[in-house]
């Protein structure tokens, strides 16, 4: 019995037909999606480019309603609201991408860090923190351990910060030693004296080059009595730094008439005064100088190399003048000029304060302020 193949010249032209229009079907469905989803995108691009969030945040709405499965629209939408300050919908809208099952690897991270960012500039710190943790071997670790470091440094959580600061370091991000001394002091300011001791010569060996420890530490001697080791400190980052003398000036004349060092002091300071003229520096060289005309001669001679307001007021306060009953009122109206000269001056924000700060309170930088007054910049 031969079989019937008739049905086959049938049959094949049908299922070719079909096929054809379901294949048009989908593409005109998938055009018409394509359409939508780009030109809400578009749209909302065209927004931000104008500065108009509100319309640009409708537009990404749209787009992702069109097309939920794009992540790249949901990132844009989350950095959108964490710009404007609403952080509750940026988190939410990155915790919808954490949860998505399709979510790649590295898209997930991505968002893991979005997700760190909003908790860190809402002020949720714990939750930043934890965030941040779960980044830990990934790409963005580097980043993490850069936020670790600010929360750390906001909280004042001194070890936490030196943690990370030494895993900064060893991975090549920068070089840390100086923001470690930093810490270090800061820690040793919160404990006994022996134990600060030791954390202040743990600073000075981590970062030679720095000011701070070796000012840290002879305040620590001085505390203990031991004046001369304080002078021999003070002396040795006077000729090994002269960028600090104006910070070491005083403490250095200080130490030198509790321990008997005058000569030797204002053998140190006459040469870095010699070499860059400085307020400080004159101040301490004044402070050593027992024959109060001769202390005034200082700042005439300091005069004559640079004109100097601050100066002339000190010199000023040992003249007598004239119309000496006026004396006492020229003298306060300059006290009170000279006083925004006297200042330090953040480098980084502007920020000005009447003591030298190695953390700016402004701006939060480390090391932006010069050992310079304010009339000296």
């Amino acid at each position: 019995m031969e079989s019937d193949f008739s049905w086959l010249l049938w049959g094949l032209p049908i299922a070719f037909v079909l096929g054809w229009v379901a294949s048009r079907l989908d593409l005109r469905q998938l055009r018409i999606e394509n359409r939508q989803a780009p030109k809400a995108y578009f749209r909302g691009l065209n927004f931000l480019l104008n500065e108009q969030q509100d319309q640009a945040i409708d537009a990404f709405i749209e787009a992702v309603r069109n097309d939920p499965d794009t992540s790249e629209l949901h990132f844009a939408l989350g950095n959108l609201f964490r710009r404007r300050g609403e952080y509750e919908r940026a988190v939410r809208v990155h915790e919808h991408l954490l949860s998505r099952g399709d979510l790649s690897r590295p898209e997930r991270h991505r968002a893991q860090h979005a997700l760190a960012l909003d908790f860190l500039k809402a002020g949720l710190l714990d939750r930043a923190e934890d965030a941040l943790r779960k980044l830990e071997g990934t790409s963005f670790e580097p980043q993490a351990l850069l936020a670790l470091l600010s929360i750390y440094e906001r909280t004042r959580d001194w070890p936490r910060a030196a943690e990370i600061a030494r895993k900064l370091d060893t991975r090549g991000e920068g070089n840390f030693s100086t923001r470690l001394a930093h810490y270090l002091c800061e820690q040793a300011a919160q404990e006994p004296n022996e134990e600060a001791e030791r954390l202040v010569r743990e600073a000075l060996r981590t970062a030679p080059a720095a000011a701070r420890p070796a000012l840290e530490l002879a305040v620590l001697q001085r505390r203990a009595g031991d004046d001369r080791a304080a002078f021999e400190t003070l002396a040795e980052l006077a000729e090994r730094l002269p960028a600090a003398a104006g910070l070491v000036a005083r403490p250095l004349a200080e130490s030198a008439l509790a321990c008997g060092e005058q000569v030797r002091a204002t053998r140190i300071l006459c040469e870095r005064q010699q070499a860059t003229p400085s307020l400080d520096v004159l101040e301490g060289l004044v402070a050593l100088e027992p024959d109060p005309e001769s202390a005034r001669n200082l700042y005439a001679r300091h005069l004559e190399r640079e004109p100097s307001l601050v100066a002339a007021t000190r010199w000023i306060s040992g003249e007598r003048l004239e119309h000496e009953d006026l004396h006492p009122l020229l003298q306060r109206a300059l006290d009170q000029a000279v006083k925004p000269l006297s200042r330090y001056r953040c480098a980084a924000c502007g920020f000005e304060a009447n003591k030298h700060f190695w953390q700016c309170p402004g701006c939060q930088a480390w090391d932006s302020y010069p050992a310079r007054r304010v009339e000296e910049l």
